[in-house]
């Protein structure tokens, strides 16, 4: 089941996504998307409605260097335990909303990931195979990231945590299996990253139960799950796309600070 977030002429809804194409529509859910979906009977053709980012997280939990490839890329060791960092809920961005380059940073780049969305009721101190239970779904993310302030700073706070630094979405995906799916990043086109979720150091069972050892995660909260090898350079006017094979495609625009 595809779950996003909309808006549309009476404001903004989950919704449920049926069909594909031209002839897909969104279906308005009651209230929050967690537990049994019950439907308020409104129904939108999905070209007539704007996708937002399907979650608003109290958090967005991320892992680093969870490809050898990529730690190998930047010369870095494959950690024993998943290295984590934040990146502030101001950070998120939608499908089509734009990443926007700070006037502070000459090096902007893109990592695609796959993101778990944490479910009801949320996940605190769970063992690791207890932890699929507390993941409501999957979706598409881009860890943009200030490469030349993460160097610079020695720490990652800034680096990761810009405005429009943490685009999400198109949707949910409740019903996927991250054991080996494709992970794609296009920029104006051209194949920079092409991953497997097989090739992760921590699978996502691991990481929500470790990351549920060090603070409680609530419905909603994201985690990014690290991103391959392939890693380069964002510029204004550059069109970026992540894709999960199951999931969907990503898209933002990248623009200039004004």
């Amino acid at each position: 089941m595809r779950i996003a977030r909309i808006a549309h002429p009476q404001g903004m809804s989950f919704v449920r996504l049926d069909g594909e194409g031209p002839g897909a529509t969104a279906a308005e859910i009651e209230g929050l998307p967690f537990g049994e979906i019950t439907l308020t009977g409104q129904r939108w053709a999905l070209d007539d409605v704007r996708l937002l980012s399907p979650m608003l997280p109290s958090k967005v939990v991320c892992v680093g260097r969870n490809y050898a490839d990529h730690a190998a890329e930047q010369d870095a060791e494959v950690p024993s335990e998943p290295l984590l960092f934040l990146k502030p809920s101001t950070s998120v961005a939608g499908p089509g909303d734009s990443v926007v380059l700070p006037d502070v940073s000459d090096e902007v780049e893109h990592e695609a990931e796959l993101a778990i969305v944490i479910g009801f009721p949320g996940a605190r101190k769970v063992s690791r195979e207890a932890a699929p239970a507390s993941i409501y779904g999957y979706t598409c993310a881009n860890d943009v990231t200030a490469r030349d302030l993460q160097r610079k700073d020695g720490q990652w706070a800034r680096a990761k945590g810009f405005d429009s630094f943490g685009p999400i979405g198109p949707w949910i995906e409740t019903e996927f299996d991250p054991a080996d799916a494709e992970v794609r990043c296009e920029v104006n086109g051209e194949v920079r990253q092409l991953g497997s979720t097989k090739d992760m150091v921590f699978d996502p069972a691991q990481i929500v139960s470790y990351v549920s050892h060090v603070m409680t995660l609530l419905p909603g909260d994201v985690i990014m799950t690290g991103t391959p090898a392939g890693i380069g350079p964002l510029e204004s006017g550059d069109s970026v796309s992540v894709s999960v094979a199951g999931i969907g495609t990503l898209t933002n625009k990248v623009i200039a600070s004004e």
